[in-house]
């Protein structure tokens, strides 16, 4: 299977969209047209669960008529549908407030050079071997030990897309990308005990994906180390976050950095820029340049040029994640991060992994599980069920669970005190294994 529409064809129907919205006496429109496809795959105890195809379209169309807003969508690209749908945001703007705030981006904002940045390898795989694929990842988790008894089912799924963004500035330009993911999610048990763990593979090029036994053997070895957890005492200790939740913890102060969160004053790091909010050692960096990453992009939502600058500089806040509507509330310019952010890139500080904080931790918590929404994003408290292992001596002693991990964020990232590079990519926060001096933990 290939994308149904050439790129100028997709690129005609949000022109198309615009003509109409201008003829119907829009000041200012913007439309979207997207394609996409894929296949998703879900294999357990060796059979196939599921079997999914998509294919799918969409044109989403904004207009503003005297400052009022009104926007509508369709999954018909035909003409009259088309027309329709502007027609109907039109009507919507009619019965909408005028906002001195609303409206597109700045037209000197707009993109102008638009760096290939490789995001398009498609996969051209069929049912039988995703279920191939599927099978030999699950197979291989149930290899680790005989105590692997069950599992949750291994997926494979590959996708492609593509988009057009056009506006009334005469600003019009698209890419297409590419997604594809190999997971398993495996089940150990032991007399009456039973623990469970997963792992994944995501990629854009296929061949740099990790191999589908690598998948099911990481999963199954995950699984099994966290057998016949123990309970900790109430205390207060250092805690390391593995990568993967090292992108969570640091992500919540990433939220509260977005300029929605700003306005409307709900954010625990209002009126910081400039402000020492980090540990010195923290440096994060905004990047959408980086080659066949998830999070780049040569534009953001609305056609603003993106730009790589420094979040997080020697723990100085110095910079916002502005969208054009935002940065207007707060008397700002657009930062090109409608959409959100890019590639986050957060700088280590020590050469070494997990286990080589957990030496430098000598004792404490590793966590690699966390359950619950327990953060307030105006006030920055954090609590959070958490499961993981305890070290002793700078190693691992024995797993734990049914714990709580719990402080202020304002706090806890002021006593960051060191940062792996063992990063994982597999998402937009690249970072490492993070080590926390201290956090209050709740157990028996």
């Amino acid at each position: 299977m290939s994308l149904a529409l050439s790129s100028n064809a997709l690129r005609d129907v949000a022109l198309a969209a615009l003509d109409r919205a201008k003829r119907g006496g829009a000041d200012q429109a913007e439309a979207e047209s997207t394609q996409g496809l894929g296949l998703n795959v879900t294999v357990r105890l060796g059979e196939l669960e599921t079997l999914e195809h998509n294919v799918d379209k969409s044109l989403g169309v904004t207009v503003y008529v005297n400052g009022s807003k009104g926007n509508a969508s369709t999954g018909d690209f035909s003409a009259a549908a088309v027309n329709a749908a502007v027609d109907k945001a039109l009507s919507i703007a009619k019965f909408t407030s005028a906002d001195p705030h609303a409206g597109l981006a700045d037209a000197s904002a707009m993109a102008k050079d638009i760096p290939e940045l490789d995001l398009y390898h498609p996969w051209a795989l069929e049912a039988d071997a995703a279920i191939a694929i599927a099978k030999r990842c699950e197979d291989a988790g149930f290899e680790v030990d005989e105590r692997i008894d069950n599992s949750e089912g291994a997926s494979v799924s590959v996708s492609e897309s593509e988009f057009v963004y056009a506006n009334s500035h005469g600003f019009a330009a698209g890419y297409k990308g590419s997604a594809h993911y190999i997971g398993c999610a495996m089940v150990a048990s032991d007399g009456d005990a039973m623990e469970r763990d997963d792992w994944y593979t995501s990629h854009r090029v296929p061949g740099e994906l990790e191999a589908a036994e690598s998948v099911g053997k990481k999963a199954g070895e995950r699984a099994v180390a966290r057998l016949n957890p123990r309970k900790l005492a109430t205390q207060s200790a250092p805690v390391i976050f593995t990568p993967s939740l090292a992108s969570g913890f640091i992500g919540h102060a990433i939220g509260a950095l977005f300029g929605g969160s700003l306005y409307r004053k709900t954010s625990f790091l209002l009126d910081s820029m400039g402000q020492n909010k980090f540990a010195s050692l923290l440096n994060i960096v905004d990047d959408p340049f980086i080659p066949r990453s998830y999070a780049s992009s040569p534009f953001d939502g609305e056609g603003v040029a993106c730009q790589r600058r420094a979040i997080v500089e020697n723990g100085v806040v110095r910079g916002y994640f502005l969208a054009t509507y935002s940065a207007r509330k707060l008397g700002m310019q657009s930062t090109g991060n409608a959409g959100g952010n890019h590639n986050l890139l957060i700088t280590p500080t020590i050469k070494g992994d997990t286990a080589t904080l957990a030496k430098q931790m000598g004792r404490g918590l590793i966590v690699t599980e966390l359950m619950g929404q327990g953060v307030n994003p105006v006030t920055g408290d954090y609590s959070r069920g958490a499961a993981g292992f305890w070290v002793e001596g700078g190693e691992i002693a024995y797993p734990v669970a049914e714990i709580t991990i719990a402080g202020n964020l304002l706090e806890l990232y002021q006593r960051i005190v060191a940062i792996g590079d063992d990063i994982d990519r597999r998402g937009s926060k690249h970072v490492g294994s993070m080590l926390v001096e201290s956090m209050h933990i709740a157990g028996t």
